[in-house]
Parts: C-alpha cells; structure tokens; sequence
C-alpha cells in the first residue's frame, strides 16, 4: 500500500490511471452508494493520517489493515487504492456541501411514497425538519471530534461554518423549488 502523503510522480500517474478505472468499473453502482463509500474511504484515510501524525503506532497498524482489507474488497469495483482514491476527492466547502444538499433531498421523492396522505408542503415541511435536524447532528459531531482532537481552529473552523452556511442555503434553495407556496414579491 502506498503512503499518499509520499506519492512520487509516477505513483500519482498510476493512480490517476487507476481512479479512471474505478470509475469505469463501477458504473454498475448508484451515484449514492458511490458517494458514500468514497465520503466512508475518505473518513478511514483521515483516520489514518491523524493516527499517524500522532503517532498512535498501535492505531495506525489497525487502520492500516483496515484500509488494505477495504481496499482488497473493493478492488474489483474500483480498482486498486479505491481508499486512497476516494481521498483525493474535492473536500472543499462547497463540494462538501454539494453532496450533503444533494443526497439528504435526494430522498425527497420516496418521503413522498411513504407518506402518502401528505400534502406536498406538508410533507416538505416534515422532511426537511428531518433531515436538518441530521444535518445539525452531524454538524455538532464533527465539531466535537475536531476539537477532542484540537484542530478545530483557523481554516479548518471556518471551511466547517462556510460549508454549513452553504448547506443551510442549500436546503432553503430546495425548499424554495418544491414549496406550492411560491415567495411573494
């Protein structure tokens, strides 16, 4: 397995080659299910990373197997290094948020089917006090675990309030799209 902190340039070539065949190779999963396990493969290498600039040895030998396992399972969909692939994902605050937005509304449709004596804006209104309350959860979390871990400062505390400013008006936005209540001018 190679230390991606270490890549030379013909490690990064191959494994540029490599995230190009993952992708290619799974085709055959949802868009969902391939966020997600890139959002769970990129929390495992930051993991790592942290066990390993703390110099937690016995943790970082527990993640290190963790992440070969993983990415022995995953190599048939997405090739070799899917972790590490994953991890070079865009983590900015706005693609961050992105894929919040996006994949907490995206179950919009079958809140809808399961509640069918709902009005539309009824069922909006449910929904999304649902998924923000998941949101804020999630939020609070991070925020947790980034101050256990004495991080949660400077850039790092800021691209956190960015990204939950953006996700906020990202909600707002799709409320905004699929309320019957149109805003008055």
């Amino acid at each position: 397995m190679s230390n991606p902190s270490k890549n030379t340039g013909a490690e990064a070539a191959a494994n540029d080659g490599k995230a190009k065949q993952a992708e290619g190779a799974g085709a055959s999963m949802s868009a969902r299910d391939k966020s997600r396990l890139q959002l769970n493969a990129a929390i495992l290498q930051s993991s790592l990373n942290v066990s390993l600039s703390s110099q937690n040895d016995p943790l970082a030998l527990v993640y290190k197997s963790a992440i070969t396992g993983i990415n022995e399972a995953l190599q048939a969909d997405f090739g070799d290094d899917a972790v590490q692939n994953a991890a070079s994902q865009d983590n900015s605050a706005e693609a961050t948020a992105q894929r919040i937005v996006s994949l907490s509304t995206g179950f919009f449709e079958a809140f809808k089917k399961q509640n069918p004596g709902m009005d539309n804006d009824a069922a909006l209104e449910k929904f999304m006090g649902t998924i923000t309350g998941g949101m804020e959860k999630g939020f609070g979390e991070a925020r947790d675990i980034l101050k256990g871990l004495n991080v949660l400062q400077g850039d790092i505390a800021g691209n956190i309030d960015k990204t939950y400013e953006l996700v906020q008006k990202g909600y707002a936005d799709f409320v905004a799209a699929h309320s019957s209540k149109k805003a008055e001018a």
